[in-house]
């Protein structure tokens, strides 16, 4: 979560079934040639559509996904290349955001500004999403950490890029929810834990990449011991409440560490024993 992000995090396990496995959506070709079979054999009536119980958000996804191109293409915006990985800007643009904020913000869930998800968190802004994503440049078969699960958006979005996500959360009652809400979306390549971020999750690496979602005083050094040579982490770096940047944590071959601050963010501290 982000510049008005949430803490850091970790979550109750979501066990994964399929190895990989990821909710998908028909593609809409083949949605019209069942609807065109269906009229065809009689099974569905003509006239009116019958509309969904729930709102589908397509249009402000769309609007969302706009707004975070013309983010990107502004000189300064953090973005290293000319624009987002076109996969990133994909699975935005049909994740359902509005699953994960609290039904009263249901129609706010695609403006670019963090929402509150309760215990003082926040999802993070699409923005700020999609650049830190983007940044970690992982690819179908890598596995990423996520510290601060929140409401698990980060963690669904990521979840689509990469072979498994493990992603913790201190705050029990979020943790829980996320859990919750992750395997009722039919993600089971994503495990939850909670507990305290700073220390990673040792079990399950080392990881190609990393991104952090509450602001440290400085990288945590477990964190770094868990990344892969060649990996990268992104992680808002400042003290609490005051000026933060978002940084690029990247790990060569031989395990040197570079660092390249990228932009001015305001997220909320992480937190827990050290």
């Amino acid at each position: 979560m982000e510049a008005a992000p949430l803490d850091i995090a970790i979550v109750s396990p979501v066990r994964r079934q399929l190895a990989g496995s990821v909710p998908s959506l028909p593609s809409r070709g083949n949605v019209k040639s069942r609807l065109a079979l269906a009229l065809v054999l009689g099974l569905v009536p003509l006239g009116p559509p019958a509309w969904p119980a729930e709102p589908d958000y397509a249009a402000e996804r769309a609007e969302m996904v706009r707004v975070i191109e013309g983010h990107a293409a502004q000189p300064g915006s953090a973005v290293a290349r000319a624009h987002l990985t076109p996969r990133v800007l994909e699975v935005m643009g049909f994740l359902p955001r509005h699953e994960f904020v609290p039904d009263r913000l249901q129609a706010e869930a695609y403006a670019d500004r963090p929402l509150p998800i309760g215990f003082g968190q926040t999802i993070s802004q699409p923005f700020i999403v999609a650049i830190m994503t983007d940044l970690l440049r992982v690819g179908k078969n890598d596995v990423g950490l996520e510290i601060g699960t929140g409401s698990g958006y980060q963690a669904a979005v990521l979840a689509h890029l990469v072979r498994s996500v493990h992603t913790i959360e201190i705050i029990p009652g979020l943790a829980e929810s996320a859990a919750d809400r992750l395997r009722r979306l039919g993600y089971s390549n994503i495990e939850t834990r909670v507990g305290d971020g700073y220390y990673g999750w040792e079990e399950a690496a080392p990881f190609d990449g990393i991104v952090v979602t509450a602001a440290a005083t400085g990288i945590p050094p477990p964190l770094i011991r868990q990344l892969k040579p060649g990996g990268r982490m992104v992680i808002p770096v400042g003290a609490p409440f005051a000026l933060q940047y978002l940084t690029l944590v990247e790990l060569d071959t031989e395990r040197r560490v570079t660092t390249r601050q990228l932009l001015p963010v305001a997220f909320v501290p992480l937190t827990g024993q050290r």
